[in-house]
């Protein structure tokens, strides 16, 4: 039996075809199961730091109590109880009652507490909202691959249930890590980029107001609403410098520091989350600057420890403080295959 030369070709062609499908469905399927392990991870983390919170509620609770207050001791009694339903609340029922926790420890005078017990409450509620926000960054990940149609049809997902978001209110009254009545609140997304030689760039600005006085900064700027921390960090990454990055060749967040100063007249608190990224050295440029940017930023540099050791001793501020301390780290996340685990700086 022989087989002419167009069925040969036709039967090389389908067998590629199948091949290639089994190689998609394999990688797929892999980065399906990679998805909902982050899924899970993300949730873990996202459930100590709301059981850290409610346990500091609970000790808020105790310290606005009080027999010649019953307003106060009711309120109390409230946030008491609120923590202990968060804590032992079901999957159903959980994110109702943690949103009701969240009103609860909002309505709380601040002024009222210790400031070590404030800051407690500050740490605990910016864990929860860095949590909230990786666990949904990575559900969203995970149902925008898992709900494709190739991948519904030949059920790469598994029996895996779908993970979903978790929505929770922020607090609405003054941050409660100063206790000051800010004008702005955000969230900030930086990048520390660093080039082949170890050089990492840092812009050189000033507040409109006060032009005399400049301070250096990593690449970065403001999340704006509905969109993710690596979303944010690659546009104002663009933005800034002209650099085009993918926000899966981020790595991190690896840093949160938490910071109220003014600028242009606004007293602003950010909560900034730093990514390492390493690229090829370019010569930076503006493709999209602000009127504000255009007014602050007025320059750039490829610094190493030793420039940032130098800017610091020429009384010209470096953002974060220590940079040249935490450079080693940054570099070696940068170089990473995997996400490090977030800290604080300063």
């Amino acid at each position: 039996m022989t087989f002419s030369a167009t069925t040969v070709l036709v039967l090389a062609l389908i067998a590629a075809v199948v091949i290639a499908i089994g190689l998609w469905a394999y990688s797929t399927a892999n980065r399906l199961d990679r998805l909902h392990v982050r899924s899970d991870q993300s949730w873990q983390a996202l459930d100590a730091a709301l059981a850290r919170r409610a346990v500091v509620a609970r000790s808020v609770a105790l310290a606005i109590a009080g027999p010649s207050d019953p307003t106060r001791s009711e309120q109390a009694r409230h946030l008491s109880a609120l923590a202990g339903r968060a804590e032992r609340a079901g999957p159903g029922d959980r994110e109702t009652v943690e949103n009701q926790l969240s009103s609860a420890l909002s309505a709380v005078d601040i002024g009222s507490l210790r400031p070590q017990l404030v800051a407690e409450l500050a740490d605990a509620e910016a864990r929860v909202l860095i949590a909230r926000r990786f666990h949904n960054d990575a559900v969203r990940d995970t149902l925008a691959l898992r709900t494709r149609r190739p991948v519904r049809i030949l059920h790469l997902g598994g029996t895996a249930p779908l993970p979903s978001y978790f929505e929770i209110t922020e607090r609405a009254t003054p941050a409660a890590s100063t206790g000051l009545a800010v004008d702005t609140i955000r969230t900030t997304a930086r990048v520390v980029l660093f080039d082949e030689n170890d050089r990492t760039l840092l812009m050189r600005g000033n507040d409109p107001k006060t032009p005399e006085a400049s301070f250096w900064f990593t690449v970065g700027g403001g999340v704006e609403p509905g969109e993710s921390l690596r979303a944010a960090a690659v546009r104002e990454l663009y933005e800034e410098t002209g650099h085009r990055a993918d926000p899966d060749s981020l790595r991190g967040p690896i840093w949160r520091r938490v910071a109220v100063f003014p600028f242009n007249g606004d007293l602003i608190r950010s909560e900034e989350l730093f990514f390492a990224l390493r690229v090829r050295r370019f010569e930076p440029h503006a493709a999209n600057q602000t009127t504000i940017e255009r007014r602050s930023i007025t320059g750039h540099k490829w610094c190493t420890v030793e420039d940032i050791v130098a800017l610091d001793r020429s009384c010209e501020t470096v953002y974060p403080y220590h940079l040249d301390e935490l450079l080693a780290e940054a570099a070696e996340a940068a170089s990473g295959s995997a996400d490090p685990e977030v800290r604080s700086i300063r």
